[in-house]
């Protein structure tokens, strides 16, 4: 291999100096929303399977979705479902060739961290 004189060069964007925008958090937090709703659809495939299975196995299952750990994946995985059709819909309307102005970015970004959170608290209400 070639020896390349890299220089001196900083990393771009350094880490000391980005400073991430809505836009890629709300990004970020799609894909760790995306990957921790497979988690929740395992977990509920498997209490349907327990279900169909036995009365113990289902006890085993039953036990576990409704504990302390399993109440709060099962919040999460509600946030999640919120979150991730809220950016969906704004990834649509991108798609659409508008809402790319950094003030309306930022305000699109906003509104799917904020209406997920009330989504939520709405939904946890009427059941």
């Amino acid at each position: 291999m070639a020896d390349v004189n890299r220089g001196n060069r900083p990393l771009s964007p350094h880490l000391q100096i980005y400073r991430p925008q809505i836009t890629s958090v709300t990004s970020i937090f799609t894909r760790i929303t995306g990957n921790a709703l497979i988690v929740a659809a395992v977990l509920i495939v498997w209490w349907l399977l327990a279900a169909a299975t036995s009365e113990s196995y289902f006890k085993v299952a039953n036990f576990v979705i409704t504990s302390w750990l399993g109440q709060v994946v099962m919040f999460g995985s509600l946030w999640a479902v919120w979150y991730h059709f809220l950016a969906g819909l704004r990834h649509l309307y991108w798609d659409s060739g508008r809402g790319f102005e950094l003030e309306v970015a930022t305000k699109l970004g906003w509104g799917v961290i904020i209406g997920s959170a009330v989504l939520t608290i709405l939904t946890l209400n009427v059941i």
